[in-house]
Order: structure tokens, then C-alpha cells, then sequence
């Protein structure tokens, strides 16, 4: 579904991504975890148009995307949710929803689909009408998700969902997440914690000084060991 092959992106003289080489493939959870300055968010905003990459290639559903603008990329079906969520928290929660189903045409879809991400995420009907300033960090994060569901998106992609939320507030984002996997939709998740990607990643990319370091399934990095290594630049040999 997504390809990235050999991508170098940067800021001036600065290298953040080098030669980077990912793939996420149809129905999976994928995570990119790493420090902070690996380039993670560099990742996703080359991805989505946001940055140009300075070399390498870009596919998506079979279809080259690097150098495309976002909206171009948005309207493929490959949507971002930023780091920080971005809502419009003078707007209501209804107002929010609105706004990521308006490329939209098929008025009778977009209430099916409305009503669904309501059903996934109930605090949003309880707060349907309330100003989205006024709810909480995982709320908004909640909120964040569901209008870019409205955009009716083939892989999301999504910037540290659990940033700055409480424990309960983290898992019942990744309970959603699930939610929404289960229902055919492809995830890109960058984190910088580790601790809560094990159950629901099909596979994990570590990211660190703008290279992969380590691709493997969940079920190979079940001990931690080259998860550690990979993530803080150790030997996973080393007492």
C-alpha cells in the first residue's frame, strides 16, 4: 500500500531522514518508535507532502506521491494527524467533525460514517455540541482521529496519539485504534515510548539519527532486548 524507498529529507544542511527504506502494507498497524530528533515526524510530513524529499521514491496504492501537494496526497486516501492534534478548539465538536468530511460529496455517507465514529468514540456524542477547547487532552486526541476518519482515509497516519495524556486517556486511544484496525484501516503510528505498541503493532521500525536501525514483527522483539539496543544504540549483547 505505502513504499518508501531510499528517501533523504531534510531542513537546509541538516539530513533528518537518510536513505530511509519502508513499507506498510494493507491492513496493518505499523510503528516508526525512536528518541527524540530521529526524524519521526520528518518521516510523516515527507510522506504527506508537507516536505519534499530531497532523493528517493514515494508510492502509494501503486501510484508515486513524492512531490505531490497535500491535498493531492490527502484526496488519494493517505491522511495525517500532526503532533499536537490541531482541532479548532473555538469550533464545536460537531463543527470539527464537519470539517474533515467536507471534500466530500455523498451527504447520506458522511452521516453513516458520522454516526459510526460517534459510536467508536462516545465521549464525542456526549460533548457533540460543546466547544472542543473545552475537552480534555485525550479528548481532543479522540476528536483529532475521528475528523480524519470523516475523510474517509485508505491509511492514517498519526503523530504520537498518546503526547502528553494520562494512562487511562493513552489506553482508551489505543483502544479506538484497534477498533478502527479491525474495520479494514491501515495506521502508520509514530511514538517515542515503547511501552504500549507490543499488542497492537503488526510491525515496528526503529528510527534513530535519521536511519532504520531495526524492521521486525512484534513477536521476534518479544524480550525487549533489540528493541532496547536498537532504540538507545547499544549492543543487545552488553551486560
Amino acid at each position: 500500500m505505502l513504499k518508501i524507498e531510499q528517501v533523504v529529507a531534510g531542513y537546509g544542511r541538516l539530513t533528518a531522514l537518510k536513505n530511509i527504506d519502508l513499507r506498510v502494507d494493507k491492513g496493518e498497524v505499523v510503528f516508526v518508535v525512536g528518541p527524540n530528533g530521529a526524524g519521526k515526524s520528518t518521516l510523516l510530513k515527507t510522506i504527506s507532502g508537507l516536505m519534499a524529499p530531497t532523493s528517493g521514491r514515494i508510492s502509494f496504492q501503486g501510484e508515486r506521491v513524492d512531490g505531490k501537494a497535500p491535498e493531492q496526497v490527502c484526496r488519494k486516501g493517505l491522511a495525517l494527524i500532526p503532533e499536537g492534534r490541531h482541532i479548532f478548539k473555538t469550533l464545536t465538536v460537531q463543527e470539527n467533525l464537519l470539517v474533515g468530511a467536507m471534500i466530500r460529496k455523498n451527504a447520506m455517507e458522511v452521516r453513516a460514517d458520522m454516526e459510526m465514529v460517534l459510536e467508536t468514540f462516545p465521549i464525542l456524542r456526549e460533548r457533540y455540541n460543546g466547544v472542543a477547547g473545552h475537552l480534555s487532552g485525550g479528548e481532543q486526541q479522540q476528536l483529532a482521529i475521528a475528523r480524519s476518519i470523516l475523510q474517509r482515509p485508505t491509511l492514517l497516519m498519526i503523530d504520537e496519539p498518546s503526547l502528553g495524556l494520562a494512562p487511562l486517556m493513552i489506553d482508551q486511544v489505543y483502544s479506538s485504534l484497534r477498533q478502527l484496525n479491525q474495520t479494514g484501516l491501515t495506521l502508520l503510528i509514530v511514538e517515542q515510548s515503547t511501552g504500549r505498541i507490543m499488542d497492537l503493532a503488526s510491525r515496528i521500525y526503529v528510527l534513530r539519527n535519521g536511519n532504520v536501525v531495526l524492521e521486525d514483527a512484534p513477536g521476534n522483539l518479544a524480550n525487549g532486548n533489540a528493541l532496547d539496543a536498537a532504540y538507545f544504540g547499544f549492543s543487545d549483547n552488553a551486560a
